[in-house]
């Protein structure tokens, strides 16, 4: 038995020492991976901190706006500052809104595409990037500066604008497409090429009075008192005709209605504190429908004002009888189609006189910078 005890003592102990070495084995590869990962994880930061030194800045900018020599002033002292190569400036032209300068502003190695101008510029620019990934910038210079105003972003100061391109954060947005699929007898198309090529829109698309009254404002008064403009050119077009419209929203069936415009948005706020569609989220997937009636003369529209305001305050009524109402609605897809023809927009730029105008979303198509 003391043999016998002696032995099983031994095994214990031996097999405790070969459980102690494992364990200690076990302890330093673990701290062996530990410190592989810590490594990884270091290069990798010093790598993305590298990747940000080196960024290039691509800017896109409208020559004719206010202040433009100034954005670009302050984006050359901001990337000097920074250490950062110097950045690749390309002007707009009455020929090329923006698109051509954004190709090649993406075939120079641009990591990201700055758009300084107004909400054309950024539409011109959006149009390239949309779809690949490269995120887009926004210096707001222009009258209404949609898609900024939507996205929170700085609009009066250009420093703070660029330090928002270097330090922001991407963001996937929606965008929305536009197409007159049919114009009215005799109206010119006011776009270059094919007539019904799909329009992208980071905002607003619209039909009938919006669009009516963003063709008609003067570009002088534009310059000279900003969105105030388009109320000016508005103005002119209260007491128009109330337009027959009929309207198919995804797979249902058409609806008919009598309106004074219609909306198809991805975001909702205008200059001007207005909130015209309060519902609508940049990057839900969805478009926000705005059926928008008055009836009554100005009494009418001072009600419609009255209903605008109450919805951007949160507060709405179902109140029937209305002679000025505004009926939200969502979907991916809206055809709407006109007796005679109506003015279409998008984003504030005019399409032409359309009979109809087919609407649809893309979602998360486009990334931006945001704060």
């Amino acid at each position: 038995m003391p043999d016998e005890y002696a032995e099983i003592v031994a095994l214990v102990v031996a097999l405790a020492l070969v459980l102690s070495a494992l364990a200690a084995t076990l302890v330093l590869w673990r701290r062996a991976r530990t410190r592989e990962h810590v490594l990884a994880a270091r290069d990798a930061q010093h790598a993305q901190e590298g990747e940000a030194q080196g960024m290039r800045l691509a800017v896109v900018i409208n020559p004719s706006k206010e202040g433009a020599a100034d954005v670009r002033a302050v984006v050359e002292r901001v990337c000097a500052d920074a250490a950062l190569p110097h950045p690749l400036f390309y002007e707009t032209t009455v020929d090329d809104p923006g698109t051509g300068q954004a190709r090649r502003a993406l075939s120079d190695g641009a990591d990201v595409v700055v758009a300084a101008g107004g909400d054309g510029t950024v539409r011109a620019v959006a149009e390239v990037l949309a779809g690949t990934g490269r995120p887009m910038g926004l210096i707001p210079v222009g009258t209404g500066n949609l898609l900024a105003r939507n996205l929170d972003l700085p609009l009066t100061s250009v420093t703070d604008a660029v330090a928002v391109v270097l330090g922001g954060t991407d963001r996937a947005i929606d965008v929305g497409r536009a197409r007159v699929s049919e114009f009215a007898p005799g109206a010119e198309p006011l776009v270059d090429g094919d007539p019904h090529q799909a329009h992208l829109f980071l905002v607003i698309a619209g039909l009938g009075f919006d669009a009516a009254m963003v063709a008609d404002a003067d570009d002088q008064l534009k310059a000279k008192v900003g969105w105030v403009a388009y109320f000016v050119a508005g103005a002119r077009h209260l007491h128009g005709r109330r337009m027959r419209a009929t309207i198919r929203l995804d797979d249902g069936e058409p609806v008919e209605a009598r309106l004074r415009s219609i909306m198809v948005g991805n975001c909702g706020r205008l200059p001007g504190g207005i909130t015209l569609l309060p519902d609508a989220v940049i990057d839900d997937g969805e478009l926000d429908v705005a059926a928008i009636d008055t009836r009554g003369g100005l009494a009418g529209w001072a009600q419609l004002f009255g209903e605008v305001v109450a919805q951007g305050l949160g507060v709405r009524n179902d109140l029937p009888g209305k002679i000025g109402r505004i009926d939200h609605t969502r979907a991916r897809r809206a055809v709407i189609r006109v007796d005679d023809g109506e003015q279409a927009q998008v984003d504030g730029d005019p399409l032409g006189n359309a009979v109809e105008l087919e609407t649809w979303v893309e979602p998360g198509a486009l990334v931006v910078r945001t704060g």
